[in-house]
């Protein structure tokens, strides 16, 4: 008899955002989570900061330049579109993957009340079948003209997931080039990774397989798609940033690899497109009976990894004397 909690069916969700467009975007991927949906797809992932897009501009209009009224027109657009999960930004999201019963990984930029309501964050959002909102993953080193506009993250979305008999945990593009990060989730179970990007299968092709190889585990890689015609003309400043823009800026890249580092779904470059395949668990077994990086092939005895997952704040309140004398009445 087969064990259908051995398999899942995980989707790739390849697309192109409507660029800065908060509003645009979010039909966009609500389109695609109803297909994914008619598709039985169990595990829907989207690529890096697709909602809204990522910051392309920063490499396009010399975003170097301090103090630039241009660069503060765009980076307030840029912040007016970004993701406010506590105001209820990914509730119609989390609503329909409810419906279907589907968990999924969403790029997303936060614009997080925790931190004061105004930076923003790379973040990489954990949804469960239940639409409940499970994990935000702050990516915790923004990559070169990136930290023009993202702030550093934290440790405390470093979790992972169960789904059937799998343990999944994310992370953001160069975020899968490091080894104690992706060690982290290692240790955790991890045995299908998700690795978001924002585009190209120069970053895909060569570290998705590396990962499935050193961690005997799935790889999901998922990006999105990024062309000149992709640029709204209502985006500020459009025409000073087409000046400078190739005709593709990313091409997708999106790929699988098994636990043994081979090729599921090669890298798909060009298509605007829902791709999708199906995992097996007895797979992860297999290729973990000569190699397991957090299991038979460690030695905690000799080396070990401390991982502060506490969520960084500026401020920490403290009631006392009158004030939290009143508190403590209201609350008998």
């Amino acid at each position: 008899m087969q064990n259908n909690e051995g398999k899942l069916k995980v989707g790739l969700a390849q697309l192109a955002p409507v660029w800065l467009d908060k509003k645009g975007t979010l039909e966009k991927i609500v389109q695609v989570i109803h297909e994914a949906g008619q598709k039985g797809i169990e595990l829907l992932v989207f690529g890096e900061g697709l909602l809204p897009g990522y910051p392309l501009w920063t490499g396009l209009t010399d975003a170097t330049i301090f103090d630039s009224p241009m660069q503060k027109e765009l980076h307030a657009h840029y912040a007016a579109n970004a993701v406010v999960i506590e105001k209820g930004d990914l509730n119609e999201v989390c609503s329909i993957l409810k419906e279907y019963g589907m968990g999924s990984y969403l790029g997303v930029i936060e614009r997080p009340l925790d931190r004061g309501g105004h930076s923003l964050y790379a973040s990489l959002v954990f949804i469960d079948k239940h639409g409940k909102v499970q994990s935000v993953h702050r990516k915790l080193r923004p990559t070169y003209d990136e930290r023009l506009t993202w702030s550093p993250g934290d440790g405390h979305g470093l979790q992972v997931h169960s789904m059937k008999e799998f343990t999944v945990g994310g992370l953001n593009c160069w975020e899968n080039w490091m080894p104690l990060v992706r060690s982290s989730l290692y240790a955790q179970g991890e045995n299908l990774h998700v690795a978001v990007w924002p585009g190209s299968d120069h970053n895909t092709r060569d570290i998705t397989r590396f990962i499935a190889r050193e961690s005997r585990s799935y790889v999901v890689s998922v990006s999105s798609l990024m062309r000149k015609e992709d640029f709204p003309e209502t985006t500020p400043h459009f025409s000073k940033i087409l000046e400078n823009a190739p005709d593709v800026l990313t091409n997708g890249g999106s790929c699988v690899a098994g636990p043994d580092g081979e090729w599921i779904l090669e890298p798909q470059v060009g298509q605007e497109e829902l791709f999708s395949v199906e995992v097996d668990f007895n797979r992860v077994l297999e290729e973990r009976q000569n190699f397991d990086p957090s299991g038979h092939y460690s030695r905690p005895d000799v080396t070990r990894l401390i991982v502060n997952r506490e969520r960084q704040s500026v401020v920490q309140f403290e009631e006392s004397g009158e004030a939290g004398l009143k508190e403590n009445s209201k609350s008998t």
